[in-house]
């Protein structure tokens, strides 16, 4: 099995981030108070607390999981000899995850503080910013089992692959701008916004997958994405 090799340019840094995130955490243990806000409804007032476990060490450990997770899935997929190819992209997502769950773990020692910060408007700029992050890097995502828009067409064709991570990268990046705008303008009706644009995507990015694969007079299977193929 051929391991894919990171890079500690990428690594240190992530390991920094985590490292900071435990050590704020236990900084922060003895001072912080019993209930911890941990949710906030669409005004920004707190609906949600936790007690210091989840409060401090919720957001660091499921950052640390993630930050694992995303590290082994390569020795794993049958489309592993792929990722050397897209190590990148690929680099770009985990550092993408950590950095977006750090700073929302920031935005809740910012409360713990108590420098009430307009939650309505910093969070949905941060998922905003996510998004566009992750769609600029979507269309250069090579066939795996694990990232990218994998559905039984983009499995089956390599064409389809292509054009829909493609796609559905522009589509990110359109949905991180309606984000970043409703974090901005705060409109009454941001939500429903949201929830549409949400829908538009799946809905258009799935059928656009089968309509490419239709299309498709090869329907050739990206490497390492079919269970039969030996990679």
């Amino acid at each position: 099995m051929k391991i894919i090799q990171t890079k500690w340019q990428v690594e240190l840094p992530l390991w920094l981030i985590l490292a900071g995130m435990f050590l704020l955490a236990a900084a922060t243990w003895v001072s912080a108070p019993d209930r911890i806000p941990m949710h906030w409804n669409l005004h920004g007032q707190v609906n949600g607390y936790g007690g210091k476990f989840e409060g401090l060490l919720a957001i660091p450990l499921l950052t640390l999981g993630i930050y694992l997770l995303m590290l082994f899935l390569p020795r794993v997929d049958p489309g592993r000899a792929n990722y050397p190819r897209f190590l990148g992209p690929y680099s770009v997502i985990r550092v993408g995850i950590v950095v977006f769950l750090a700073l929302i773990y920031g935005v809740i020692h910012m409360w713990i503080r108590g420098h009430e910060i307009a939650v309505q408007t910093v969070v949905p700029i941060l998922v905003g910013g996510f998004l566009i992050v992750i769609g600029n890097v979507m269309g250069k995502i090579r066939p795996n089992w694990f990232v990218g828009v994998r559905t039984p067409w983009t499995l089956s064709s390599k064409v389809a692959w292509m054009k829909t991570n493609r796609l559905a990268g522009w589509l990110l990046i359109l949905a991180g701008l309606v984000t970043v705008a409703m974090g901005i303008f705060q409109p009454k009706w941001g939500i429903w916004l949201l929830v549409i644009c949400i829908a538009v995507l799946v809905l258009t990015v799935i059928s656009y997958s089968y309509f490419v694969w239709r299309r498709d007079p090869e329907k050739i299977p990206p490497a390492g994405t079919s269970p039969a193929e030996e990679v």
